[in-house]
């Protein structure tokens, strides 16, 4: 478990895969992304799906696992809408990528759509390479997809 500034990053469980579905519009705005939420992630990967959990709930999450050739694929990572903006998603994945390190990881993957110029610039900071994939999820449907190898060494506050 990391605690940083009453902020304890901690191995997600069922009640907290719950409360992020309960709790859905304040991670996700109105883009409903729900069917992307996986129990089974939580319930087989739960060493590399985390949640960043305060007094106050769940403030942010990231769900992942490592894939047998030695990948850590970021499968959803969110923070609620009062607490962007001071480096939480940084602190998720690198909190992820330590867990993924342990499972024999050695480099990360996530992908993302187009669209999605947030994620994208978010990714970049973290050092990823991205490239555009035609047809990722199906033909005429082109994502983002990025890569870098580890370790995700992060010195900022």
């Amino acid at each position: 478990m990391i605690g940083i500034m009453g902020i304890h990053i901690s191995p997600a469980g069922t009640a907290d895969f719950h409360q992020v579905l309960s709790d859905h519009p304040r991670y996700w705005g109105e883009r409903d992304l729900r069917s992307l939420h996986l129990l089974a992630l939580v319930q087989e990967f739960g060493s590399t799906c985390l949640v960043a959990r305060a007094e106050d709930g769940i403030r942010g999450y990231i769900f992942g696992f490592v894939t047998p050739d030695g990948t850590g694929y970021t499968h959803l990572i969110a923070t609620r809408d009062d607490a962007r903006g001071h480096g939480l998603g940084r602190r998720l994945y690198t909190a992820f990528a330590a867990a993924a390190e342990r499972h024999g990881a050695r480099r990360l993957k996530a992908i993302t759509s187009l669209e999605n110029t947030g994620s994208i610039a978010f990714h970049r900071v973290l050092g990823f390479d991205m490239k555009i994939v035609d047809d990722y999820s199906g033909p005429g449907r082109a994502m983002a997809v990025f890569h870098r190898d580890l370790p995700l060494n992060d010195s900022r506050p």
